[in-house]
């Protein structure tokens, strides 16, 4: 009787042991993650306001998105530092970093990075410029546009990993610009970052089929986090024009990682939102249950640009 019990126990303290090893492996696995994103969030301006395109009502919609998603670190452009100030009011669990590409200081937009204060830790950061002199703010090339691109070096709190993230806006206009701008950034990744796990976001202004985003992919040490991606949730391309119906195969907005990293998960994330008309008339609903009423809506899309998102794993 007392070998039976003896048994028993053991048999059971395997168990826990087996399924403990279990548990602490899934978690290991889950952080050494990284869940990172970009998204260029439009410029406040008199114009989008007359068009229902209001930045007091979207950026209560974009933190909502952030908010929600939980991303570990992202990449933003198109940001005035009254729209920076906006948003850290309602993501209180970030911080970031950037500067006014028109100063080197508060002028202008910045390309932005958020960071979870809770999981990412600053360790070092930087500002460039996308022209021929990059340590000071000045057009490039044909470029119509002051341009930036801002770095930091991150710890990973959970794993103690170290990398760095690069986020960016090229050009819109200028086709030179935008290529040398390309050149000059991988450049600038291996010179800074040099042979450490690197994060590459930012509206490059060209798609996947331009001759210029080939200048990352065949770099030698990036790769477009779409097309390896394991699982994909592909709606529309990353450009809408504030207009949610609209569809595109561009992804202008990119997500590049080093080979070290592999993507479990991308994602284009096409969230609306919807204004009240000022029409009274309630509607019904086809099939709707007798206690749900409509009223027509306006919808609208947070920003011109899709955020997108990335699940990513150092190998």
């Amino acid at each position: 009787m007392q070998n039976n019990k003896s048994s028993y126990s053991q048999e059971f303290m395997k168990r826990i042991i087996i399924y403990t090893t279990f548990i602490l492996i899934a978690f290991c696995l889950n952080a050494q993650g990284l869940f990172v994103g970009s998204y260029n969030i439009r410029n406040k301006n008199d114009w989008d306001k007359k068009q229902n395109n209001d930045w007091n009502i979207r950026v209560e919609k974009i933190c909502e998105l952030i908010n929600f998603e939980s991303p570990d670190i992202f990449g933003t452009q198109e940001v005035l530092n009254i729209q920076l100030n906006d948003m850290l009011k309602l993501l209180d669990r970030y911080a970031y970093i950037g500067v006014g590409r028109d100063d080197g200081k508060e002028q202008g937009e910045y390309a932005a990075i958020f960071y979870n204060k809770e999981r990412i830790e600053l360790l070092e950061n930087g500002d460039f410029w996308l022209a021929e002199q990059t340590e000071s703010p000045q057009k490039g090339w044909d470029a119509a546009c002051i341009r930036i691109c801002t770095w930091g070096k991150f710890r990973d709190r959970q794993t103690r990993k170290e990398f760095y993230f690069f986020n960016l806006h090229m050009d819109h206009v200028g086709v030179v610009a935008r290529r040398e701008s390309a050149k000059l950034v991988v450049e600038k990744i291996k010179k800074i970052a040099k042979t450490s796990s690197s994060i590459l976001t930012g509206d490059f202004n060209v798609d996947q089929n331009n001759e210029i985003y080939t200048t990352f992919t065949q770099s030698g040490i990036l790769k477009d986090s779409y097309q390896v991606a394991k699982y994909k949730m592909i709606p529309n391309g990353t450009f809408n024009s504030f207009n949610p119906l609209l569809k595109t195969n561009s992804r202008i907005d990119h997500i590049f990682v080093t080979k070290d990293f592999s993507v479990d998960n991308y994602a284009v994330m096409t969230n609306m939102y919807w204004l009240n008309k000022d029409e009274k008339k309630k509607i019904k609903g086809h099939d709707a249950p007798d206690e749900i009423s409509f009223k027509e809506g306006i919808i609208r899309t947070p920003s011109d640009h899709y955020p997108i998102f990335a699940r990513l794993r150092w190998k």
